[in-house]
């Protein structure tokens, strides 16, 4: 298997100078040199074929044995040196100190057709970082890692990608939802993809340790490498740098309101410094429209990541990053500007997106009434998010005594509507018609232009659940069939209509699909 390697990342920035892997503190070095766990029966389950052509791997190379131990951690490319990432971040709104790449394992960088690309493992065994577990995931959470993010790249979210999913042929100990009940799972491994995994805590690590001289040259590399456009280090550059981040993550967010996805563990080591969805853990779409639901059981009593907080959790998270940043540049105005900057973005991006959600172009000075409106009505019962914004896009004008039956299918209870919420969908009903008669177009060009930013398909929790248990029984077909229906998710794809439902009933208290840890 040939590519064409590059080293970067671990030529260019500061290493540990330790080469032993045990558990430490690793002060001013970015990252420390490891080698992946040798496995028992390594096994190559899935592989996207988009990411094997991206990094010039070969189709041929993918059912060798090689490609197989290299993506298993079981052997490393000749002239690389695997390495784990030093970072810190705030967990849950607490400084928690260092990080670092726990159970991830940096193998090579690759460029190819002008693209760069890092290669990292998930699961592969104990690094510096690892701190009292032992670096490993299991297949439960490797499946919904692996086919969540090449699910959101799919939908238009920016995303970290997946290369391929392996079984590692060892048993591995996992205390699921942190009760107590410990029980062995099936070892499994996930290659990811990036052009890079810095993190926010990757430069809070070195500032929290006043370590600015590392700090200067991590974010210089950074804006080499991958804001190059910026130009050379300088304050004025840091300040821009910091603009553009902030920029990437708020798309990132918007993105995310869009499709209804809730990520769940937004500590600031969770946010990519590109701007790309990062850590697939306890994360979920909304069944029903929610702003108040979490995946995540760690955080079911306070609700800090709840899908109506995300966007001010990523301010608060860039409030972390400019903290940061700060002894580079050593003024506060700035840095001030961009962050209030976030919010009065924020308001004119997400007024942009709901508009395209429903159809409207052209600019009126009521759509943030009628956007309110709608979100009021959606919660007074429990209505399907994806169904219901999918199923608008069928609304012809002048029909709006129609309006309840064309998104009828979204309601959790349709005939026990009461008489009170059934006016108030009809009284927005009526309003979203006057509205669409301001717009030029037809009824069929708005569907056309709706069912590209409302998904008819994305991964809810129970159909990860579903595959995940066929998976532990050795059936692995299941995983497929989703990879395949999420590749095309604003498709119609009247063959899988089955996936365009709302959640069963016995899915609605069940492990896995409506309570999730971090337990991987």
């Amino acid at each position: 298997m040939k590519l064409n390697l590059k080293n970067k990342f671990s030529e260019e920035l500061p290493e540990d100078p330790i080469k032993e892997n045990s558990r430490r503190q690793v002060k001013e070095a970015c990252f420390s040199f490891v080698t992946p766990k040798q496995t028992k029966a390594p096994h190559i389950l899935h592989v996207s074929r988009e990411m094997v052509n991206s990094l010039g791997i070969l189709e041929a190379d993918i059912e060798t044995e090689t490609f197989t131990k290299i993506f298993t951690g079981n052997e490393v490319m000749p002239n690389t040196k695997p390495y784990a990432m030093c970072y810190g971040g705030h967990q849950f709104g607490n400084w928690a100190g260092q990080l670092g790449d726990g159970r991830a394992i940096n193998l090579f960088e690759v460029e190819h057709n002008e693209k760069h690309w890092q290669v990292q493992l998930k699961g592969s065994g104990e690094t510096p970082y690892s701190r009292t577990a032992d670096g490993l995931a299991v297949l439960r959470s490797s499946i919904r890692e692996y086919l969540c993010s090449e699910a959101m790249f799919h939908l238009g979210v920016p995303t970290t990608r997946a290369l391929s999913l392996g079984l590692s042929g060892d048993e591995v100990m996992r205390d699921m939802l942190y009760d107590g009940n410990q029980a062995f799972e099936k070892g499994a491994i996930v290659s990811r993809v990036a052009p890079s995994f810095l993190r926010f805590g990757n430069f809070e690590i070195f500032a929290a340790r006043k370590d600015h001289k590392t700090l200067k040259t991590l974010v210089d590399y950074t804006i080499k490498h991958h804001f190059p456009k910026i130009g050379t280090p300088s304050k004025e550059n840091y300040i821009k740098f910091f603009a553009e981040v902030s920029k990437r993550t708020l798309d990132m967010i918007v993105h995310w309101q869009r499709v209804g996805f809730v990520h769940g563990v937004m500590n600031t080591d969770n946010m990519s410094i590109l701007g790309l969805t990062i850590d697939f853990g306890p994360y979920g779409w909304l069944e029903g429209f929610d702003f108040g639901w979490t995946p995540n059981t760690t955080d079911k009593q306070h609700k800090r990541y709840r899908f109506g907080n995300q966007p001010n959790i990523g301010l608060w998270n860039l409030y972390q990053l400019a903290n940061a940043l700060y002894p580079l540049i050593e003024e506060v105005e700035p840095l001030e500007t961009i962050l209030d900057n976030y919010k009065t973005d924020f308001e004119n991006k997400s007024l942009e997106m709901m508009c395209s959600k429903l159809g409207l172009e052209q600019n009126d000075d009521k759509d943030n009434e009628l956007i309110q409106k709608l979100e009021d009505v959606l919660l007074l019962t429990e209505t399907d998010m994806t169904i219901f914004f999918r199923n608008l896009s069928n609304f012809k004008k002048g029909d709006s005594k129609k309006g309840l039956e064309i998104v009828n299918a979204a309601f959790y209870t349709p005939n026990e509507l009461a008489d009170g919420i059934v006016q108030q969908w009809r009284g927005w009903f009526e309003l979203y018609d006057v509205r669409l008669k301001k717009e030029s177009f037809s009824d069929a060009e708005r569907k056309d232009k709706m069912d590209v930013v409302n998904p008819k398909y994305v991964l809810r929790n129970y159909m990860s659940q579903l595959a995940i248990d066929d998976a532990n029984k050795g059936d692995y077909k299941l995983i497929d069939e989703l990879y395949q229906l999420l590749k095309q998710p604003y498709a119609e794809q009247s063959e899988q209509e089955k996936w365009f439902a709302k959640r069963p009933d016995w899915a609605r208290h069940k492990v896995g699909c409506s309570m999730l840890s971090c337990s991987s």
